[in-house]
């Protein structure tokens, strides 16, 4: 049995997939930018998103402005990809973050294995699905994909 695709299915995924990472980071950015303002701090770095090593403690305030900037971003991200590929957030969402493991990986120069900050990814990941299916949901749900289970 070969398998079939279709070259224009698969370029308008590669197409919302280069959407969705461009608001991932912009939207990180913008949000890293709004708490390192908000927390006074006096930098901004950079490298910022892909900080793991940061020591945790909830007295630095530049520790709380990685978890807070990364949480925020996941909800919003999920939010704004359900206007982009509509009911296939929870694909996208995951795909975006195994992206930005692996670009992690490579401008850390080490893989991540901090359970701090997989922890934050985890639940921000969980938010951005969650809220973004919902949103999806309720904006798509005339026409949702709903699988047929009658041969099972």
């Amino acid at each position: 049995m070969a398998l079939k695709v279709k070259t224009a299915e698969t370029k308008v995924v590669l197409v919302n997939l280069l959407i969705c990472m461009v608001v991932f980071y912009t939207v990180y950015y913008v949000v890293l930018s709004v708490c390192f303002a908000v927390f006074k701090i006096k930098m901004l770095d950079g490298f910022a998103p892909f900080d793991f090593k940061t020591n945790p403690s909830w007295i630095d305030p530049y520790y709380l402005v990685l978890v807070i900037s990364l949480e925020i971003t996941f909800f919003i991200c999920g939010l704004l990809f359900a206007l982009v590929v509509e009911e296939w957030v929870w694909d996208y969402a995951v795909t975006v973050t195994i992206i930005h493991i692996i670009i992690t990986s490579v401008v850390m120069s080490e893989f991540p294995l901090m359970l701090h900050w997989w922890l934050a990814l985890g639940s921000g990941v969980i938010s951005m699905i969650c809220g973004g299916q919902i949103l999806a949901y309720c904006l798509f749900k005339d026409n949702f994909i709903y699988p047929i289970l009658d041969d099972f």
